[in-house]
């Protein structure tokens, strides 16, 4: 592990790690430093992990906070620990998380954000079918949450005559992920195809509104409903991973009461900051443990 500034040795999960440089602020706008996004993982981990279980986590990592320039790990880090657990995948070795002590050394390095996809590793060690289907709504200015919101609506009501039930969650950049649990029985490519035919519909049905095409010029005003996100080889944010926005928001799941409320302008929704996040969890519990239960 790379050493930047004073270290100190911990406990994690009967593994004793260095972490450096607790006092670097990490999200300059709100003066929060390494030590309180370590904090955070270390609260929502034992809920988080339960969301990147067997799965291949792609790292985002910030080595001088989101001020700086930031890049994407899909590699097991370089000098990783020998009991951090990893799977190859095509040409790609990525680290598994497993439990508090693994994701508290990706995070000393500087790892923000936390990008998984929709399918486990399987017994083998290459890709099972995957077992969530994901509909990532992204607003194009001026559009936003509240525009999200009423999309999600819409797609609860037609997968809901599919018999799915969806779980939302505000994405902690700009939108909002919706996620229903899948049976395993169904290919990456068959809910690709799902999702885009899904995304088809919801644009002739509220053409002011959606749009399915990736094509820029036509998302300003309007939610991207961006069916890609089920391919294989693409990732989403974890639920409760922390963002590298400017604020230190996090994806967090959301009720549909507050999602109704924004939809039909009773309420106001925003992003989620990382100890609200904490507050919602003792308020609510975590809102995505039907997910697991599949």
């Amino acid at each position: 592990m790379p050493i930047d500034g004073p270290t100190t040795r911990v406990d994690v999960d009967g593994r004793t790690l260095k972490i450096s440089s607790l006092d670097k602020v990490l999200y300059p706008a709100t003066e929060t430093t390494k030590a309180e996004v370590l904090s955070y993982y270390a609260q929502i981990g034992p809920i988080m992990l339960s969301y990147l279980a067997e799965r291949p986590v792609t790292r985002v990592r910030w080595p001088h906070g989101v001020g700086d320039q930031s890049f994407f790990e899909k590699n097991l880090p370089s000098g990783a620990p020998p009991w951090l657990r990893s799977a190859k995948i095509d040409d790609v070795t990525y680290p598994l998380v497993t439990n508090l002590a693994d994701l508290t050394y990706l995070v000393n390095l500087n790892s923000l954000e936390f990008h998984i996809p929709q399918w486990r590793v399987a017994a083998n060690g290459g890709r099972a079918n995957p077992d969530r289907l994901v509909i990532d709504l992204d607003p194009g200015k001026p559009a936003g949450l509240t525009e999200c919101c009423r999309v999600a609506l819409a797609v609860r009501e037609r997968l809901q005559g599919l018999g799915m039930t969806l779980f939302p969650v505000s994405s902690g950049s700009k939108g909002m992920q919706l996620y229903a649990a899948l049976g395993g029985d169904l290919t990456s490519d068959e809910v690709r195809s799902l999702a885009a035919q899904l995304a088809q519909e919801l644009t002739k049905r509220l053409p002011d509104l959606v749009t399915w095409k990736m094509t820029k010029s036509l998302r300003p005003g309007k939610i991207f409903f961006d069916w890609s996100q089920n391919v294989a080889a693409k990732t989403t944010i974890c639920p409760y991973s922390l963002r590298g926005t400017e604020l230190p928001h996090v994806a967090a799941p959301r009720t549909w009461a507050e999602v109704e409320a924004a939809a039909y302008g009773e309420g106001v929704i925003e992003q989620v900051m990382f100890d609200d996040a904490l507050d919602r969890i003792a308020t609510y519990g975590d809102l995505l443990t039907p997910l697991l239960r599949w």
